[in-house]
């Protein structure tokens, strides 16, 4: 973007009438001229304060270290995450090194505490992380709000403690909040050397009279605490949004467009070293074709030594060429692939060279799609079953690490190689948390996925989570067992009005477990609230007997459990009254 977000940072502090100062504050502004501009857009600006615990012996080194290493940690986590979830875990672990460094320094769980308090500006939100009694204030227009509220029990009017600080205990509460920014909001952290001694009144007044000048606004904020009598360390750090990045569609289509889409490919046809062999797969949205690497000799196991490299290049349909919104999806599955790193996702290749058309290469596996092994397998051992689900959650677990959502899995988007190990394929659904918070002129709302596998929620226009790959597991688990769907066959068109009834897999399988009947049902349930959390806890349900679940299952009734049995048990009882009516009228 030509249009990024800019900013005017003021911070200053001093000891006061205290020996020493055991205030700290800090930020980062990722610079356009090097490289770590691209994070300017996917991490934001940040700026943190912290306030080491008075009565703590190590408040000062807290503080320091809590500032510091949030900065420079917050920057080093995955793209993919969210703010929220980047800033917490770093909290998170920074709260247990404090903990244990206070023990073992101090011999206390009060040695290394302080307050903490960040706002990190992100697109067009900023998010808020607080804990303890400094503050955040937003001034927007002529208006002051406390943004934050104080982590401070008061037992008489002049004494009080902190209830909540980092270090102080194993386990950390964190205040979060997300807000939208506008251009001109200026956002004001304080320690309570300042909001302790300086009235809100006070503080709105001075930072409207100076609030084009950050640095100055600080400086008069100390100086205003120390003139009323403070008798602590001063603090006060202002961050004002000069200018909000707008997604520009002209420039946003100028981005997607810059590599032309490439001709239709033949055989022996060579683009940027790669030679065509064969086409694998075309659609109306691509193409895949086998090539060789001309430019690698590295072979694969399954390759002869010296030979070229073979792999799989994908192409778009030139029938999309000027769709911003399918070339932005064709870009971001290989934006996923590289971020990736797990023996059961693809990996994608062809990253030492440059591109003179658009189009993405990832390695090519020696093997057969999940779908056409259940063809060949269509009474598989339940080992045989349990190892496939394993690998495949092994994939999935990859990608929810990372805050990303498959949002397309089905079996024909799983690959078994010659070693029998499986990979998961085609990220261009992919949903990624982090991508997610910045705004785009791009609206990606159709539903994604195929019908038969993709959850019961898409079809309603909610969104994605972790729930809806675990339900998409779970019918790919149903159909290696069966060779059916638990919900038969979907359509588009329908799927929003259809009653999803499970039909038992003990139906179609008599040698599927209770227990792992019940493990299936509770995988694929329509309401995501009552699927599993995690995949591990479905793995487990899966391999073992949870009979706590088992129990559950068995109580509801059985029009619930199983709809078509207990309409056949109906048919049959109606059956029986039929003869025996029958039988009275021939016998009276």
């Amino acid at each position: 973007m030509l249009n990024t977000l800019i900013v005017k940072i003021g911070q200053t502090s001093i000891a006061g009438i205290k020996p020493e100062n055991e205030d700290f504050l800090g930020s980062y502004v990722p610079s356009q001229k090097t490289d770590d501009a691209a994070q300017l857009e996917s991490k934001g600006i940040t700026i943190a304060i912290a306030d080491g615990m008075s009565g703590s012996d190590g408040g000062k080194e807290a503080s320091q270290v809590s500032v510091s290493q949030f900065l420079s940690d917050y920057y080093g986590t995955p793209e993919s995450w969210t703010v929220k979830q980047a800033a917490t875990k770093i909290l998170t672990a920074l709260n247990t090194w404090l903990y244990s460094q206070g023990q073992q320094k101090y011999g206390t769980a009060k040695g290394m505490v302080t307050t903490f308090s960040a706002v990190v500006i992100k697109s067009q939100t900023a998010h808020l992380f607080h804990v303890g009694d400094s503050r955040i204030y937003r001034f927007r227009g002529t208006d002051l709000v406390q943004m934050t509220r104080d982590h401070r029990v008061w037992i008489s009017n002049d004494r009080d403690y902190l209830s909540r600080a980092m270090g102080i205990d194993t386990h950390l509460e964190i205040d979060y909040r997300a807000s939208a920014v506008q251009e001109g909001d200026i956002y004001l952290l304080t320690t309570d050397g300042i909001h302790d001694f300086v009235g809100d009144k006070e503080i709105q007044e001075i930072i409207e009279a100076h609030k084009d000048d950050p640095q100055k606004a600080s400086e008069k904020l100390v100086k205003a605490a120390a003139a009323n009598d403070c008798d602590d360390n001063i603090s006060a750090q202002i961050l004002k949004v000069e200018f909000l990045p707008e997604p520009d569609k002209t420039e946003f289509y100028e981005q997607l467009t810059q590599l032309p889409f490439p001709p239709d490919l033949k055989a022996g046809n060579v683009i940027d070293g790669y030679k065509i062999l064969r086409e694998l797969n075309a659609s109306s949205r691509s193409q895949v074709y086998l090539a060789e690497d001309t430019l690698s000799t590295e072979g694969t196991l399954s390759e002869k030594k010296g030979e070229p490299r073979k792999v799989v290049i994908k192409t778009p349909s030139v029938n999309f060429e000027d769709d911003p919104s399918y070339i932005d999806l064709f870009l971001h599955e290989e934006w996923v692939a590289k971020r990736l790193s797990s023996p059961h996702l693809i990996k994608v290749c062809g990253m030492d060279r440059k591109r003179t058309f658009l189009y993405t290469v990832v390695e090519y596996v020696q093997g057969q799609s999940l779908a056409q092994w259940m063809l060949d397998n269509p009474k598989p051992t339940l080992i045989q079953a349990r190892g496939t689900v394993d690998q495949i959650a092994r994939g999935l677990r990859a990608m929810h690490r990372l805050e990303m959502i498959h949002q397309d899995l089905k079996p024909d988007n799983i690959l078994l190689d010659e070693f029998k190990t499986l990979k998961i394929i085609d990220f261009g659904s992919t949903k990624i948390a982090g991508l997610a918070e910045i705004k785009s002129v791009v609206e990606h709302n159709e539903i994604v996925g195929t019908a038969n596998y993709s959850a019961p929620e898409y079809f309603k226009g909610e969104t994605g989570t972790n729930h809806s790959d675990i339900y998409s597991l779970g019918v790919i688990a149903y159909e290696i067992l069966t060779g059916k769907l638990p919900y038969g066959e979907i359509s588009v068109e329908r799927a929003s009005k259809k009653k999803f009834n499970y039909t038992s897999a003990r139906q179609y399988n008599p040698m599927v477990p209770d227990w792992m009947d019940a493990c299936l049902q509770k995988a694929v349930h329509p309401n995501p609230e009552r699927r599993y959390e995690l995949l591990s806890e479905f793995l487990s349900d899966f391999s073992k007997p949870n009979q706590a679940l088992l129990d559950r299952s068995n109580s509801q009734p059985l029009i619930e459990r199983n709809p078509m049995a207990f309409w056949r048990s109906i048919a049959l009882v109606q059956f029986i009254v039929i003869l025996f009516l029958i039988y009275r009228y021939i016998i009276a």
